[in-house]
């Protein structure tokens, strides 16, 4: 079977219950096997990751929920599943073992409500009490004997939206997630979880199989060259056919028709935000809304690319598949949902490759080149805004200088944001990307690495269009 390589065990666990679900639902045997999933996963009676087996089976039950939905009550595409959270001790700054007890005691004349205190041996206290969290001691700590402890969870989320409840227990603020899924990605106990929708996707192949049933296609995000290191590109592209779609298609493809109209909106306009990350966007409008405007009108890649195809193909089914959480959410939105009909993650392709048995690395290669250079960069952080550069230049524009900043993770997004929010921003195009590295960094992904960089590029290279603009005409004709 594929050698799958993930970076967790969490992203195995979560593959073996998807694998699962995904199984019995195509046997048409779920709703008799649901109960059996958590039991085939740990089959004995020795815990291998908790206390005991009947722990980790009541947490297998909770997945199994979240693989076929999750919460209908709960709109975000984001849950914190309780029983698996571990209470990771609270913390904040605390003073470690490293203090020496020294006579300057700078932490003191640097803390402004008094909360630094010393004991017998002078060694230096925090009074949580007075402390505001502010970090002032400990960036005047000349042995670095202060540490800030923050749960995983809480210090991936830049957007701040995690928080402890009255039980320790993980809590998700509705007001401030935008759904970027670091902290799924982060929670070394697997306790934050994206809600998976495979199981409309396997309605939609099931019926898809049936006279008269609708076509689906499938959109791959650019990213999928960094993935399944086990298998070439050209035979992860037959492996989606072999699942049931008709068709593969490349969001790249999307991606150079937001350049080419981005860079003429950008000329006309003076100053755009981009709008290819939802979770970005999301951003914007929940803490910046002065801004809200200034974001580009453009469709997403996704949402341009499907368009596309639903205008070519009345009638068909749209799946978008990538490494973003947060396209779970762009889905649902109404400027969005008459085009795409499903998302779904790397990691779930995965589980529907091994959930109908596919061995991928022993399929033949099928070729998929429509996009072009610039399209596929898009994968990248800074891909969108060479994009941009040569959407301007074959648009023959040249009275426009382009001043771009590309942000990477939403601390430099909001760096940025704030400049732009006064009117101080030296830049007139600000490339937002809520993951670090770009989409290549999404929560979705199988792996994350240096080398998907180099392989996004590698990937933009083997394009066979070489300009935007003859990716977009040649898609038209």
């Amino acid at each position: 079977m594929n050698n799958i390589k993930f970076d967790t065990k969490v992203q195995y666990l979560k593959h073996s219950v998807l694998k699962e679900v995904i199984r019995l639902a195509f046997q048409d045997k779920l709703s008799e096997g649901i109960n059996d999933i958590p039991k085939r996963i740990v089959p004995g009676k020795v815990p291998t990751m908790r206390c005991c087996v009947f722990k980790e089976r009541a947490i297998l039950a909770e997945r199994v929920r979240i693989a076929m939905g999750g919460t209908a009550s709960n709109e975000n595409i984001i849950e914190v599943l309780d029983i698996a959270c571990d209470e990771c001790p609270v913390g904040g700054y605390e003073v470690t073992n490293a203090c020496r007890g020294c006579i300057a005691h700078r932490c003191e004349q640097a803390c402004r409500r008094g909360a630094i205190t010393f004991d017998e041996n002078q060694k230096a206290r925090i009074n949580k009490d007075k402390c505001v969290e502010c970090g002032m001691c400990a960036k005047v700590c000349p042995y670095n004997a202060i540490m800030n402890f923050k749960r995983p969870c809480e210090r991936a989320c830049k957007a701040k939206a995690i928080s402890m409840n009255e039980d320790k227990v993980a809590s998700i603020d509705e007001t401030k997630c935008v759904r970027c899924g670091a902290c799924v990605y982060q929670c070394p106990f697997g306790a934050i979880v994206d809600k998976s929708f495979i199981l409309n996707v396997v309605d939609m192949l099931r019926h898809a199989k049936e006279q008269d049933g609708p076509k689906v296609y499938a959109v791959i995000a650019p990213s999928i060259a960094s993935q399944f290191s086990y298998a070439k590109l050209g035979q992860v592209i037959h492996a989606i056919k072999e699942c049931g779609f008709h068709d593969v298609w490349e969001a790249a493809l999307g991606a150079d028709m937001v350049a080419f109209n981005e860079s003429k909106e950008l000329a006309e306009k003076g100053f755009l935000l981009s709008s290819c990350c939802p979770a970005f966007v999301s951003f914007v409008e929940k803490n910046f809304p002065k801004l809200t405007d200034k974001v580009s009108h453009s469709l997403s890649p996704m949402a341009t690319i499907a368009k596309f195809i639903k205008e070519k193909n009345p009638g068909c089914k749209v799946v978008f598949i990538g490494p973003c959480t947060a396209k779970k959410m762009e889905t649902k939105l109404d400027t969005v949902s008459p085009y795409v009909d499903e998302t779904i993650t790397f990691e779930e392709l995965q589980a529907l490759f091994d959930g109908l048995d596919i061995d991928v690395a022993s399929l033949e290669e099928e070729t998929l080149d429509t996009a072009s250079y610039f399209g596929r960069i898009f994968a990248r952080c800074g891909g969108l805004a060479d994009a941009v550069k040569e959407g301007l230049k074959e648009h023959g524009v040249t009275d426009f200088e382009l001043k771009a900043v590309s942000c990477s993770g939403l601390d430099e997004c909001r760096k940025a944001l704030l400049l732009a929010n006064c009117g101080k921003s030296p830049y007139n195009f600000i490339e937002g990307m809520a993951c670090v590295g770009g989409c290549i960094g999404g929560p979705g992904c199988l792996t994350h690495g240096d080398k998907d960089l180099r392989e996004i590029d590698k990937y933009g290279k083997e394009a066979a269009e070489k300009t935007i603009t003859g990716a977009v005409q040649a898609a038209h004709e």
